[in-house]
């Protein structure tokens, strides 16, 4: 498959993250096409527009859009990373586009407003009503979006928290949004972050907008927190995929001696796992909060205890791609003893890539719709 992305604006070498031999996917969709050729054929924008960039996948907006030396906002590591390596690749330098994650305050106003609808509405609601105050009447916005991550609720936010909207015709399966700012609205502030008490304990546990399962304990971690081993030799253990942290946490109550590590590639989810942890410990416990392509970043065999529910979808995309990396990163992050804990939906196929990398795994539990796996990585 061709990794070159041909539009008005130019041809860029683009690549995806994760980095798999044989890649199967692109690092751009029909959407990202359709909006840049659109903004080349109808808009005439001057050399001193300022442009926002909102979820951009793997930076095909950014790279192609470098001329305005646009500023990108996203909740995820590997989309920032991928942005980064992709100008790399087409001879850009960094500096060209002004990178910004989901918690950043932004200044000033924009000229024109590129939103990518994310898989979370409740993250597009908050990035909407954290963007009003940088818009004006002549703000020119787009959204875009393949038609199947369109669902109408998309056009009702708009309409809510913006003002009026108008739709483009389909274009290999994509569509665009274009929405006019209405003054007249009155914007509430931002319901996130959300809280709910975790059933039996006194904990408050506090979610940003692009958590997963925001309101409630979901039935896996419930399930998962029930096994959660107590290990008297584990020094160092980490969440990996940490989300709002309830592994991590519980984790660390079980295991009072251990220092714990909560990573994820979400911003949101990394601010929501710290403001959880020390909500519960406040000072008195050491813990490490790392935003990040998984375990890249940390040493070899420097960890006794990965634990380890890894999600199943990268974007608007379903694969397996982001278990398997951090699968291989933990077989070398673990010490030898070491142990990784993994949950997951019985029908993932995650027990036949453990027994290639770890020679062997054995079932810690199981019910109808989960399994929980650990592997040892022996001397």
């Amino acid at each position: 498959m061709s990794n070159r992305l041909s539009v008005a604006q130019g041809e860029f070498e683009l690549n995806r993250l994760p980095k798999r031999p044989r890649e199967l996917l692109r690092a751009w969709d029909a959407a990202d096409e359709y909006l840049l050729n659109t903004l080349a054929e109808e808009l005439n924008l001057p050399a001193a527009a300022r442009v926002l960039i909102v979820n951009d996948g793997f930076g095909a907006l950014a790279v192609a859009l470098n001329a305005f030396r646009p500023d990108a906002i996203s909740d995820s590591y590997l989309s920032q990373q991928a942005t980064r390596l992709n100008l790399a690749a087409n001879n850009l330098p960094e500096q060209s586009v002004s990178l910004q994650n989901s918690l950043e305050p932004l200044e000033g106003v924009f000229d024109l407003v590129l939103i990518k609808v994310p898989k979370t509405l409740a993250l597009l609601e908050d990035q909407l009503i954290r963007l009003h105050p940088h818009l004006t009447p002549s703000t020119q916005i787009i959204v875009a979006g393949m038609i199947k991550t369109l669902p109408p609720s998309v056009w009702k936010l708009l309409e809510r928290l913006l003002g009026p909207t108008t739709t483009s015709l389909a274009r290999k399966k994509a569509r665009l949004i274009f929405a006019s700012l209405d003054t007249g609205l009155i914007v509430p502030p931002s319901p996130y972050p959300v809280s709910y008490r975790l059933e039996n304990t006194d904990y408050l546990i506090s979610n940003h907008a692009n958590v997963f399962s925001r309101d409630s304990l979901d039935i896996g971690t419930r399930f998962f927190l029930q096994h959660l081993p107590s290990r008297q030799d584990a020094c160092d253990i980490i969440d990996l995929g940490c989300g709002n942290g309830l592994v991590g946490l519980i984790a660390a109550e079980r295991n009072p001696e251990a220092t714990l590590c909560f990573v994820d590639e979400s911003f949101m989810a990394v601010a929501s796992a710290r403001d959880n942890f020390y909500r519960v410990f406040k000072e008195q416990r050491a813990a490490i909060f790392c935003v990040g392509d998984g375990l890249m970043e940390r040493e070899s065999e420097s960890a006794d205890l990965i634990l380890c529910n890894p999600p199943f979808h990268q974007q608007n995309t379903v694969g397996d791609q982001i278990a398997i990396s951090l699968f291989k990163q933990s077989h070398r992050v673990l010490r030898k003893g070491g142990e990784l804990w993994v949950i997951g939906n019985r029908h993932l196929d995650y027990h036949s890539y453990l027994n290639r990398l770890f020679g062997a795994h054995s079932v810690v539990a199981t019910n109808s719709k989960f399994v929980i796996v650990k592997t040892v990585l022996m001397g």
